[in-house]
């Protein structure tokens, strides 16, 4: 191999348009924009711009609200659960609580607490300190022995400002 010899793979350089460079070129004159007006120009931002009717975006009426207040839940079902304790990533006489759901990889991050959910059915007696219980998921819990344990919510009101 010499140096003279070596060259960009096929198709790695993208070579700039030349606009504006004749007719037989096919973007000579207008350079691919048409005609005059407005986006013709440089510098058009029209998004939501309808020719002075009334836009889409203001014509239709607001709907819903955002509740600050609102608590996001790592939601587990019965059966995963069960999964994980048949499996041996968790054992049956450990109190399951949030650390210990994300140790075994049941859940990947701690949000604002657990929610178990009532899919499938659960064999062993098992304790449990989450956020809450679906009522079929906490029937399934009593009838094979395990317990529920509901914590308090975890987020707190805004501190107010001391004057």
């Amino acid at each position: 191999m010499k140096l003279n010899e070596i060259s960009d793979n096929e198709g790695a350089t993208h070579y700039k348009k030349r606009l504006g460079r004749g007719i037989g070129s096919g973007l000579g004159k207008t350079s691919g924009k048409g005609v005059k007006g407005q986006k013709a120009r440089s510098g058009v931002a029209i998004k939501g711009f309808e020719g002075g009717q009334m836009p889409t975006h203001r014509r239709l009426p607001k709907r819903g609200f955002n509740n600050i207040f609102r608590l996001d839940y790592n939601e587990i079902s019965v059966s995963a659960v069960q999964a994980a304790i048949d499996a041996g990533v968790l054992g049956a006489n450990v109190t399951v609580t949030v650390e210990v759901l994300v140790a075994a990889g049941l859940i990947r991050r701690v949000k604002d607490g657990v929610r178990l959910l009532g899919g499938g059915e659960i064999t062993s007696a098992v304790t449990f300190e989450i956020a809450g219980a679906s009522a079929p998921a906490a029937a399934a819990v009593e009838k094979a022995g395990g317990k529920i344990v509901t914590l308090a919510k975890k987020k707190a009101p805004a501190e107010t400002p001391v004057d």
